[in-house]
This record gives C-alpha cells, sequence and structure tokens, in this order.
C-alpha cells in the first residue's frame, strides 16, 4: 500500500486535518472520477480526500475547480497520488 501521509505533509492541504483514502487502482474508467467525485459530496469540508491511482485523473481537474477544491498531484513509480481539499 502506498504511504499517503507524507504526501499531504508535502501539499498545501491542512496537515491537522480529517483524511480519507480512496484506492482507485483497480476501478475502471469512469469509476475514479465518479467514485472520487460522490465521496467528496459525503465528507465533511474540512476533511482532505486523498485518492490513489494508477493514472493521473486529468478529467478530475477540471471537475474539482470547478466545485471550488483545490488538489495536488504527484507520481511514484508505485501510483499516482492526487491530494484534495475544500479551499
Amino acid at each position: 500500500m502506498v504511504e499517503t501521509a507524507g504526501f499531504v505533509a508535502e501539499s498545501a492541504a491542512p496537515t491537522d486535518a480529517p483524511r480519507e483514502l480512496l484506492d482507485a487502482r483497480d476501478l475502471p474508467p469512469p469509476q475514479p472520477l465518479q467514485n472520487t467525485l460522490e465521496r467528496l459530496v459525503e465528507l465533511d469540508s474540512d476533511t482532505v480526500l486523498v485518492q490513489v491511482n494508477d493514472r493521473a485523473p486529468q478529467h478530475l481537474y477540471p471537475r474539482l475547480a470547478d466545485r471550488g477544491y483545490e488538489y495536488e498531484t504527484v507520481e511514484t513509480d508505485e501510483a499516482v497520488v492526487t491530494v484534495i481539499w475544500s479551499s
């Protein structure tokens, strides 16, 4: 499993906020996008969502921006980690 705490700490996301993990590596498109957007609606606005995927979620970025979320993505050898938080 990818250790995500370091990615949150290195991003501009609030480090003291609660975190949720969404591992979307085994989901076929468009499920990672759909599941991420659905999870964000369910979460408190102060919770940071960490999505782990096998590729950069290019189609997700404009939807996050439209909804007022900030995000940072880091690609590693193991996965692509996107940290998402409310601005």
